[in-house]
């Protein structure tokens, strides 16, 4: 797999001077890479469409950051219920895909408002064990679930502009609106195949609404050299029986525009999320993704991006963004999956 991502990275790159395309005025370096959202306002009587598509893979586990057996994994007590007395279903691997579609409107030079709608599908397979004794493996399961995750209604606030460098705020209102209860089939300790209330990570929602408070800056190094900077936070504001805990990020951002039609970029991410609040007493499966201590943590990321401007459709120029992201730590919370990679392909048109 690594082969092939870096293959299809290199194939990507080396064809990006085949069809690039800028309109005057427009750059690649104006807008930030494509996994950092809310980087960039508009002038008065402008709009924008994007849509993003993100992939992320999961595989083994973790323990407070300490990468963790199987073995170790069924020794530890089920928290959650006295039968059974130990874990005894092992998440292997997991796969997360996410659709953003956004749009943006600057009804003056000093407020952008923004809107965008975000489906979740998640993917998960399972090995299952024997309550006791030897411990055997029971079998393999897999369970999914798919649904729209949550809408966003917001705002850019202009703050300051020079010729070197641009701050703004953004506030914003998200709402969960997927399912919070979804089902699946489960391979039992027992060896039975019943139909269960899918674990908290699993759940493409979770009824709650969040405030969104971000602030972001741009810096003109050179002509050809881009910093950024963003500090976002979001914070639950109303839930129902349980929740996702508050989340605050900060993404750092190079930029090298190799003309106006392609930039590259490299980029840090530190991020930390407290652990699930509140309770679904229906989620008590033996498996670590059932205990709401099990979430959260702190991890730090590292991207390497490229945007670049075609023209496919009437109108104004195309542009997409591409950002392959991989895992520097990870200082989760408890025991959980570790993440190996997450690739982000976006597309923006303005108007």
């Amino acid at each position: 797999m690594p082969f092939v991502r870096s293959s299809l990275l290199l194939l990507i790159f080396s064809s990006l001077p085949l069809f690039a395309y800028s309109d005057s005025g427009t750059s690649a370096i104006d807008h930030a890479p494509i996994g950092v959202s809310a980087d960039h306002y508009h002038k008065k009587g402008e709009s924008m469409i994007s849509v993003r598509q993100s992939y992320m893979a999961m595989s083994g586990n973790s323990l407070n950051g300490n990468s963790i057996s199987t073995s170790d994994i069924l020794a530890m007590p089920n928290p959650l219920g006295n039968m059974p007395a130990n874990l005894s279903v092992v998440p292997a691997e997991m796969d997360m895909k996410m659709t953003m579609i956004g749009a943006m409107y600057a009804p003056s030079d000093k407020v952008t408002l923004m809107a965008m709608v975000m489906s979740m599908s998640k993917d998960m397979d399972l090995n299952t064990y024997k309550p006791m004794m030897a411990r055997d493996l029971l079998g393999t399961f897999s369970t999914s679930s798919s649904d729209i995750s949550d809408i966003s209604l917001g705002a850019l606030i202009k703050l300051q502009e020079t010729d070197a460098s641009r701050w703004h705020g953004e506030v914003t209102v998200q709402k969960s609106i997927g399912d919070n209860d979804a089902k699946d089939v489960v391979l039992t300790p027992m060896g039975m195949n019943m139909e269960m209330i899918l674990p908290y990570g699993m759940q493409a929602g979770d009824d709650a609404t969040r405030l969104v408070l971000g602030i972001t800056n741009l810096k003109t190094l050179s002509e050809k050299v881009v910093w950024g900077n963003q500090l976002r936070g979001k914070f639950v504001v109303s839930d129902n029986d349980w929740s996702f805990g508050d989340r605050a990020e900060f993404n750092t951002w190079l930029q090298y525009a190799l003309n106006k039609s392609i930039s590259f970029s490299s980029r840090l991410k530190f991020s930390r999320q407290d652990k699930l609040s509140g309770r679904n007493s229906m989620i008590s499966a033996p498996v670590q993704t059932a205990n709401p201590e099990n979430y959260g943590g702190r991890e730090v990321h590292f991207a390497l991006g490229v945007n670049f401007i075609t023209h496919i459709l009437p109108g104004k120029s195309d542009r997409f963004g591409l950002e392959l992201i991989t895992p520097i730590q990870q200082d989760k919370n408890n025991l959980q999956m570790e993440t190996d990679y997450q690739f982000i392909l976006g597309y923006q048109k303005a108007f």
